[in-house]
């Protein structure tokens, strides 16, 4: 078992010092005619997630994190051009009560912004400890790849009525979790972890991503919107593809699929909302969408138990964990 005399970080220590590096390090080198868009969304209201997930991993396997800073900042870079072409996908105007990169500067601006914010990730990998580079490289290219699938998923399935279950568990395990994942990855790796650790420290990002994400189209629907921060039903309105959604053709029968259908139609935005609700009710879907989410989560945490590292080296991912999860972070 590893033992470490570095100090270990609470989530919010880390975020605080992730930040204060990504403004002072972290652009050196991006290119200075795309940098005012870049720092926009880099500097949006942000929980940081993804690197703080990073340098958790890292010290919780005895790693340094200021070996690990410019490596966290790739990955929250790489995060944010993901969301700069997804905004201009999704044709929106505000992302965190802020004008997009394309309605602040023009889509072609965001577009090339987005690419240099990609390839600025690639050149702050190359900063991080020769020794750990190749893993590390291979773990972004694999995970740059399939988040990237993820949103040709998700927009593809914008134009099928139907989706199975399986479908998408795999869009939004490629557009959500991996990359969650793949920073715990990339954190154990720079931690010097074992490569059992380094899977069953993916496994619980993987596993996170999906509670996560499962959780977070429940709420859509059955949650609080002041605590949940958005608009209830808002899935529904965009006959988006959602866990209750995909679960709810699979159960009905063919007067129900029909009754789901026609509802796709509804103008009314509040009749809407609550006539789906109703099917997702009398269906039981919603029921069964809260334990498969809980599942997962269990799943996450039971392979934390499985790190070598132990409860006490640990400890601050079970927190992260619970945190990200109950969206207390």
């Amino acid at each position: 078992m590893m033992t470490t005399t570095h100090q270990k970080h609470s989530a919010d220590a880390l975020k605080a010092i992730f930040e204060d590096y990504l403004f002072t390090k972290g652009f050196e080198g991006f290119p200075e005619v795309l940098y005012r868009p870049a720092l926009q969304i880099m500097k949006m209201k942000a929980k940081r997630i993804r690197p703080v997930l990073l340098l958790t991993a890292c010290e919780a396997f005895g790693g340094d994190i200021k070996e690990a800073l410019d490596t966290a900042c790739a990955v929250e870079t790489y995060h944010n051009f993901t969301l700069v072409h997804d905004d201009i996908i999704d044709e929106a105007d505000i992302r965190r009560n802020e004008a997009t990169v394309h309605k602040a500067f023009g889509i072609n601006k965001a577009i090339l912004t987005g690419d240099a914010m990609l390839l600025h990730g690639i050149h702050l990998l190359n900063k991080a400890p020769r020794d750990k580079h190749f893993g590390l490289l291979a773990v972004f290219e694999k995970v740059a790849a399939e988040v990237i699938e993820g949103e040709q998923y998700d927009v593809d399935f914008e134009d099928i009525p139907e989706v199975s279950l399986d479908e998408y568990l795999n869009m939004i395990r490629l557009k959500t979790s991996v990359l969650l994942a793949a920073s715990l990855h990339m954190g154990a790796i720079l931690g010097n972890a074992s490569p059992e650790d380094q899977k069953n420290i993916y496994d619980f990002g993987e596993k996170l991503g999906l509670a996560f994400q499962v959780k977070d189209d429940y709420l859509d629907t059955f949650g609080d919107q002041k605590t949940f921060g958005k608009r209830i039903g808002g899935d529904i309105l965009q006959n988006k593809k959602t866990y209750l959604l995909c679960l709810s053709l699979t159960k009905a029968n063919e007067a129900q699929r029909q009754e789901i259908f026609s509802i796709f139609d509804e103008k009314d935005g509040e009749k809407k909302i609550s006539a789906m609700k109703s099917v997702y009710e009398k269906l039981n879907v919603h029921k069964e969408t809260f334990a498969i989410m809980e599942k997962f989560y269990d799943e996450a945490v039971e392979s934390l138990g499985s790190l070598s590292v132990g409860r006490n080296q640990s400890e601050y991912l079970y927190k992260l964990a619970a945190s990200i999860y109950k969206r207390s972070f």
